[in-house]
């Protein structure tokens, strides 16, 4: 067993932490009811290796270094945004501030801004191998090597693209009112990697990707190496796949297929920023059946350690563990501060912003369903007739509808009971989700998160998601 480290305090926002609590502190005597700072300091690489070379670059996804000033009146709140804080630029700040809670015009309710939980706290990430201390070099031959004997599984593999990349995100959070000051700290460190694969028989192409995260280091890098070989015969046996005949199937998902179902299903669908807008159908079921009694969903940034962890969000509230669905009754959804406020419920600590320049929104965290008690291989030998579904790829969403179509790669036969060896592909998942739910029967007793994927809010704002589960049995319409 590896030895464990543990990330220490971020240096810069070290040496900045007493300017950021006098600015907080400035902000407050100079008129302000309140006032916080959210500091942030990430940096993140991504190595990549394929037939046209090696890659290594600074992410600019990930590196970031800026601050978040928030005040509120009592009445109306404002942001300012900049990439340093100086006692020489308190006056400049504070008049911007004043300004813009000026030009918001007229209070309403839900512009007034809530209050974060009242409580110190500092939070550091557990790892094995700090890719940092690994180095470029180091990293890239690792990776090499995994393409190496990828390709050396099966002469029909036409290339193998291999990639990692980290992030290791510092945040420092003040907030100050007349008579309290809360601080709040977090280091964290993920890592996450892929293998694509393709391989050819005459004119047919296949290709196959497998993806891995961890809330850690470099260590992710052993668990690539290990999967060479089942990759490549993975990537091989879809040379010999057939078209699906359209048409609705019992069918076993496996934690990848669960976990693109419940984040395109019940992710974006219960963001209530969207029950806000009237966005959402799910607004209209809380309390009431929309799943399998079988069923319990968890959202939460300390639900699992994965990609999507952290302990405190971007507005200052501390991560938790919200429960969406519970039994098969839907019981909330996950919020930001604001749309808590205008929703009359509590933030669950989903306020997360793409950079320091970005305002936030109510973004997906760590999203699952939860075990059940049942083994997978029990789940295929009760199937007449079916498939079990893996690799997922990709998918979409209709919150207003309820709509779902995602993308899986491999359906595997299974006929009373037993898998056949057959395989289809490419298959389209789709369905009401409320009915894809409901049908569920079983569901294994083992969960499993993925979390090297981003997801955007319409295309942009993009954040570090997770997302994953059991094993589920289900009827579901396959095209």
């Amino acid at each position: 067993m590896a030895t464990k480290k543990l990330l220490t305090s971020d240096k810069y926002l070290t040496e900045k932490k007493q300017d950021i609590i006098h600015l907080a502190e400035y902000l407050v005597n100079d008129s302000f009811n309140e006032a916080s700072v959210l500091a942030v300091n990430a940096t993140g690489k991504r190595y990549s290796i394929s037939r046209a070379g090696m890659n290594v670059s600074d992410d600019s996804l990930l590196c970031t270094r800026g601050f978040v000033i928030r005040v509120t009146d009592g009445e109306k709140w404002a942001e300012h945004s900049c990439n340093s804080i100086n006692p020489e630029d308190y006056s400049k700040i504070s008049s911007s501030l004043k300004e813009l809670i000026k030009k918001r015009g007229k209070s309403t309710a839900c512009e007034k801004h809530s209050v974060a939980e009242e409580k110190d706290a500092a939070h550091y990430t557990e790892y094995e191998i700090h890719p940092e201390e690994m180095g470029d070099e180091s990293i890239l031959a690792w990776i090499e090597k995994v393409r190496s004997k990828t390709l050396a599984c099966d002469d029909k593999l036409m290339d193998c693209s291999v990639f990692c990349s980290y992030a290791n995100t510092a945040k420092f959070f003040v907030k100050k009112t007349p008579d309290k000051l809360v601080q709040k700290e977090q280091s964290l460190l993920w890592m996450t990697g892929g293998i694509s694969v393709m391989a050819s028989r005459g004119d047919e192409i296949k290709d196959y990707y497998k993806g891995y995260s961890n809330l850690g280091g470099a260590e992710v890098l052993k668990e690539m190496e290990n999967d060479c070989e089942s990759i490549a015969k993975s990537v091989v046996a879809l040379l010999d796949s057939c078209q699906i005949e359209p048409g609705e199937y019992e069918c076993i998902c496996a934690p990848d297929v669960t976990g693109l179902i419940v984040h395109e299903a019940f992710g974006h669908g219960v963001e209530m920023d969207m029950f806000v807008k009237n966005r959402a159908l799910a607004e209209e079921y809380i309390d009431e059946y929309v799943a399998s009694p079988l069923v319990t969903m968890h959202d939460g940034a300390t639900a699992a350690k994965q990609t999507a962890t952290f302990y405190f969000d971007d507005e200052g509230v501390d991560g938790q563990d919200t429960i969406i669905i519970e039994k098969g009754v839907l019981k909330r959804g996950i919020s930001d501060l604001r749309s808590a406020y205008q929703t009359k419920t509590e933030p669950t600590g989903n306020g997360r912003r793409e950079s320091y320049k970005r305002k936030a929104y109510t973004r997906m965290t760590n999203t699952f369903f939860e075990a059940g008690k049942d083994k997978p291989e029990d789940m295929i030998a009760s199937i007449k007739y079916g498939f079990l579904l893996e690799n997922a790829s990709s998918g979409m969403e209709d919150p207003k509808n309820w709509g779902i179509q995602c993308m899986v790669n491999v359906a595997k036969e299974i006929k009373d009971g037993k898998l056949t060896g057959k395989i289809f592909s490419p298959i389209v998942l789709t369905g009401y989700v409320p009915d894809l739910l409901k049908s569920i029967t079983m569901i294994s007793d083992e969960v499993v998160l993925s979390g090297g994927g981003y997801c955007g809010k319409g295309y942009k704002e993009w954040v570090k998601v997770s997302d994953g589960g059991p094993y589920i049995k289900a009827r579901i319409r396959l095209g």
